[in-house]
This record gives structure tokens, sequence and C-alpha cells, in this order.
């Protein structure tokens, strides 16, 4: 005969006890480290982009934020030539990167058989294990020189397209793998259930397993732009415009983004500190970098939340 359980017997070891407090407390510990860190960087950014507007508005040069180019040095902090820029860079990109990886997704993930798929994949992000460095000097080595400037004649070496194309392939392998991911979530029911009515394979991807993943398809789209809008290296090789750029609207002209411009005006930061609002024209740029991609990011969420379907 069994002896009744005590109140003892049921409470827990107190080592046991003791060691889930303390992950408790280091795992507490570390969230709460990277939300200051976030909050830090968050205000730091605050308060010298609060203190660039401010210089400006004190010397009476608030209307130079839309001057017709960026030029901090010269007190020229044109703010729509980057914005145009980086929505140029961003837009060829995407022309780039959201074809050739969605298509990639797509034959990995329905045409492929299992051994091709254990090739292709690997070899298909190994191009984002490529410096973007890299990247960089091959858009201005090989595609400016030999597809931009031999179809379209007085191209510069510097332009925003070769920097867009350099950009789209250093996006693809991210978008790809999204994609391949979210079509890979699909029950195989639905497909077999189309098949079962007779749809060939090519109209069951298109009218059946890309509408189900639609909401993870989207969501690598957007990472993807936010990825080409982050993108340094390779437009501060390629697009020129390393002391500035005048605004404009052609991808075929020397021009910059907001994060080539950051690079380029933090080069020799102590030279740079010391020319009036110039070096907290940094942390503007890097503030409205920072609400643009929140923004998206925040889109993209709400967006997957209210089109995700959970089978």
């Amino acid at each position: 005969m069994t002896a009744p359980l005590r109140v003892e017997d049921l409470q827990s070891d107190r080592k046991r006890t003791g060691r889930e407090r303390r992950v408790r407390v280091v795992v507490f510990t570390t969230a709460a480290v990277s939300l200051l860190i976030s909050v830090l960087i968050v205000g730091s950014l605050l308060g010298e982009a609060w203190s660039f507007i401010s210089e400006l508005v004190s010397a009476g040069d608030l209307g130079e934020l839309w001057a017709d180019g960026w030029f901090p040095r010269r007190n020229q902090f044109g703010i729509s030539t980057l914005l145009v820029g980086s929505l140029v860079v961003s837009a060829i990109a995407m022309m780039v990167a959201i074809p050739v990886g969605l298509a990639a997704a797509i034959y990995l993930s329905e045409y492929a058989d299992r051994r091709v798929r254990k090739v292709l994949k690997p070899i298909l992000e190994v191009l984002a294990g490529i410096p973007s460095v890299v990247l960089g000097f091959f858009a201005f080595q090989f595609i400016s020189p030999e597809l931009l400037q031999r179809f379209f004649d007085g191209t510069p070496q510097n332009n925003l397209a070769a920097a867009g194309i350099g950009v789209g392939i250093l996006t693809i392998p991210l978008v790809a793998s999204v994609s391949e991911d979210a079509m890979r979530a699909v029950p195989m029911s639905l497909r077999e259930a189309s098949y079962g009515l007779g749809a060939r394979k090519y109209t069951t991807c298109i009218k059946v397993v890309i509408p189900a993943a639609l909401s993870g398809l989207v969501a690598a789209m957007i990472i993807a732009v936010s990825r080409a809008i982050g993108e340094t290296m390779v437009v501060a090789i390629a697009a020129g415009g390393s002391g500035g750029a005048l605004f404009s609207y052609d991808p075929l002209e020397p021009g910059t983004t907001m994060t080539a411009a950051m690079i380029s005006q933090a080069g020799g930061t102590d030279a740079v500190a010391g020319q009036g609002p110039s070096f907290q024209s940094l942390f503007f740029v890097g503030l409205l970098l920072f609400v643009i991609t929140l923004s998206m990011n925040t889109v993209a969420d709400r967006f997957v939340r209210r089109f995700r379907e959970i089978y």
C-alpha cells in the first residue's frame, strides 16, 4: 500500500528551483541590455539630429534641407537627393532580385527534386556570403562598362543603375531563401487537391501555392527592400557621389544614397566634427533611415499578421 502524498512531496527540488531562478535572471538581464542598447542608439540619433536642426534654424539655413544637392561640407543638405538616390537604387535592385529570387524559390520548392535542391540551395546562398565590397567592385568594373555603357552611350563609369544591379544581385539569396521557406510551408494536401481536380503543376503553383504563401512572399520582398535601402559599400563604390551629388532622377547619372552619404561624410571624422552642422547631419540621415526601415518592418508585420494563413 502506497503512502499518502504530502505537501512536501509536491514541492520541487530547491536546487532545481534555484537554477531555474538564476537562468530566468540571466535571460531577463540579456533582454534588458539589448533593449537598453536600442534605446541608447535611438536617443543618440535623436539628440544629434535635434542639434543639427537647431543649428540650421539658428543660422537661418533651414532651407538648405531642400537644396539641389547633397554637399554637407558646403552646408548644402539637400535631403531629397539622398531620398531619391535611395529609392532609385532600391527600385532597380528589386527589379533584379524579386523576379530572379522568386523564380529560384519556385523551382527549388515545386520543381527540383531532393538531390538537386541539396546542391542548388547552398550554391545560391553562396551569394549571400560574398562581401558587399566585392560586388561593389564587380558593379564598377563589369556591370557599368560591359553592360550599361554598351547599351547607353555617354553613361559615366559611376552611376546609380550599376549600383542598383549590384545591390539586386546581393539581395537575390535573401528573396529566394525566405520565399522558398514560405512556399514549402504550404501543406502538400493543397497541392494534392489541386492535382486531383486536374490542374497542372504550373497552375497549381500560380493559383494555389503562391496565394497560400502570399504573406511570406510579401514579407520577403519588404525585407529585401529594407536590405537594399541599408546597403552601403556597393553604392559607395559603384554610384559615385563620394563627396556629394546633385539632385537627379536619372539612374544613368552618378548619385548617392543615405548610407553612402553617411560613410562618405564620416571619413575623416576629426575634420568633419569641426565643420559646423556637417557632423550632426550624419545623425539626422541615420535617424531618417531608421524611421524608414522601422516603418517598412511595421507595415510588413501588420500585413503578415492580417493575411497569414495557418494550416
